[in-house]
């Protein structure tokens, strides 16, 4: 897994959204970005956090802050996403998953004591 280094450029990179439009890192240089990356739309765990990002929109609004949600999932699993939990943010789809393994969230884990491969 890669690493990220406090004070260092976050590495580059540009993805398409629900809507099939390319959003890129790049779009928004000067701003605070809180980047986060999820296994799949629409779970227990993953849906809980997106809308922790959601209930917490004001907030983050106060900071000048954008959210970009990553996940492998395809432009219509997002879309669905979004509209169910009005999710006020973009995700990104890397069905690959080359963005999620350059910042390092994407790899070989523990899970329950067996090694996995996962977010």
């Amino acid at each position: 897994m890669a690493t990220i280094q406090e004070g260092k450029a976050a590495p580059a990179f540009t993805l398409a959204d629900a809507k099939g439009k390319e959003v890129s890192l790049a779009d928004f240089a000067g701003r605070n970005v809180i980047l986060y990356f999820y296994p799949r739309d629409d779970t227990p765990g993953c849906t809980k956090e997106a809308c922790g990002f959601r209930d917490a929109w004001k907030e983050i609004g106060k900071l000048e802050a954008v959210v970009l949600g990553v996940s492998a999932d395809g432009e219509a699993s997002h879309q669905k996403f979004i509209a169910k939990y009005k999710l006020p943010f973009p995700l990104l789809s890397d069905p690959e998953r080359k963005v999620m393994k350059t910042y390092g969230a994407y790899g070989e884990k523990m899970m329950y004591g067996k090694k996995t491969v996962g977010v």
